[in-house]
């Protein structure tokens, strides 16, 4: 039977912790951004992060010591390290979970990679309506102010880091790693033509890294345990634990934290306790909405990057939601369509035309005016849309509407005229 590995939950899962600043150092917290302040350079700690095999946990899974190290030196320009704790991917709440019960993981990740990259001012950039993570955040920074933890020479070596918090209108599409700096300098959230890149010119034109909360929580596990302990959780070229969310018809939903490449299966009735009321699954969904579905002979695979995308999915967000038997897939369809071309930034012709007109298809069907051709018709403008646009969110809409229709087509034919 499938058991947690509490790595980054081990002091959330601590009977009284409370996530303060006291309750952190008590528990062995800032050991490691001492170590890497006062016995680690730069380059030393992208090298331990680099050796462990961490892969961002935002979704892409592009590895966080490779971004780091392509961050150019001595350009004349200062450094900026950025964290996406705007959590805008429906079915997501691990990094808000992360921010509310242990905030001072996160922050000391955020200070040493900082140190790492030669960054003097960090963002955390997170939702506007997202009131008690960003007031939780705010008071952990505050505090850490107090403590000398944040400013000028912290821990009395030469290091200065500042940390703002910036607080976005909600547009789900400033998740997107370029829309995100747009926003924060201020601008309209779209996404920028690539190359150049973030790594050499992102906030303000100047070399950013742009990371996730729990990846950058991972940071400071890394350097108590030592990079080739932490390669060793998880599976092949997916070192280490994930924060996975259940939601759905499932009897324990929740945050549970197991090693990458546990079974998917087993999460799901392990886990998260089976489906509700006896029922059979019909549908998990294994990474956020943006993910394509999986019918219930699907899930019996590893859950990491490269088996999630073997099997035609993406591991993502690490959100699962799991659906019953009793859920009308045209009406799941059409819920999911009508949220991206909602968020769609309108920037690319084939993402904006594309989901306007998904969301027409998916409709006629929801309204029982569906046929063969819609169903090939859907089939058609996803297709047009995949790779068409700046950004990933023409293909997180396209996928799972193309998806849906090849998967569950007998769904479908329900609603023909």
């Amino acid at each position: 039977m499938l058991q947690e590995t509490p790595i980054l939950t081990k002091n959330i899962r601590s009977p009284g912790y409370d996530g303060s600043l006291e309750a952190y150092q008590k528990a062995g917290g800032h050991k490691a951004l001492e170590k890497a302040l006062k016995s680690m350079t730069p380059e030393t700690v992208i090298e331990a992060v680099k050796e462990s095999g961490l892969r961002g946990r935002g979704g892409a899974g592009f590895p966080t010591g490779m971004k780091w190290g392509f961050m150019p030196k001595n350009t004349g320009r200062p450094s900026y390290l950025v964290c996406n704790a705007d959590e805008a991917e429906p079915g997501t709440f691990k990094d808000h979970f992360l921010i509310n019960r242990d905030p001072h993981l996160f922050l000391e990740g955020l200070i040493i990679g900082s140190y790492a990259i030669g960054c003097h001012h960090a963002y955390v950039y997170i939702r506007g309506r997202s009131q008690a993570p960003a007031a939780r955040l705010q008071t952990a920074i505050d505090n850490l102010y107090k403590a000398k933890l944040l400013g000028k020479a912290i821990l009395g070596t030469g290091f200065d880091l500042d940390i703002t918090i910036h607080r976005g209108a909600g547009a789900y599409i400033c998740g997107e790693e370029t829309a995100l700096l747009e926003s924060l300098e201020g601008k309209r959230g779209q996404p920028r033509v690539k190359p150049p890149f973030p790594a050499t010119h992102g906030f303000n034109a100047c070399p950013t890294s742009v990371n996730n909360v729990e990846s950058l929580a991972n940071v400071p596990i890394i350097l108590n345990m030592g990079p080739d302990a932490f390669k060793k959780l998880g599976s092949t070229n997916n070192s280490g634990t994930r924060l996975v969310g259940i939601s759905g018809h499932i009897k324990n939903p929740g945050i549970y934290e197991v090693e990458m490449g546990a079974n998917l299966k087993s999460i799901i009735y392990d886990l998260g306790g089976g489906m509700r009321d006896g029922k059979q699954i019909k549908v998990v969904i294994p990474g956020g909405t943006s993910s394509n579905p999986l019918k219930p002979e699907e899930i019996d695979i590893a859950y990491d990057f490269d088996a999630v995308a073997k099997a035609g999915s993406m591991l993502g967000t690490c959100s699962l939601i799991v659906l019953d038997e009793d859920t009308d897939i045209v009406d799941l369809a059409y819920r999911t369509i009508v949220f991206f071309n909602h968020e769609s930034c309108g920037q690319c012709t084939p993402c904006r035309e594309g989901t306007f007109w998904l969301k027409n298809l998916v409709r006629d069907f929801h309204d029982n005016l569906g046929d063969q051709g819609k169903i090939d018709r859907i089939r058609r403008v996803a297709a047009t849309m995949f790779g068409t646009s700046l950004c990933a969110l023409g293909d997180a809409a396209a996928g799972p509407m193309k998806a849906f229709v090849e998967k569950y087509p007998e769904e479908f034919r329900k609603h023909f005229i």
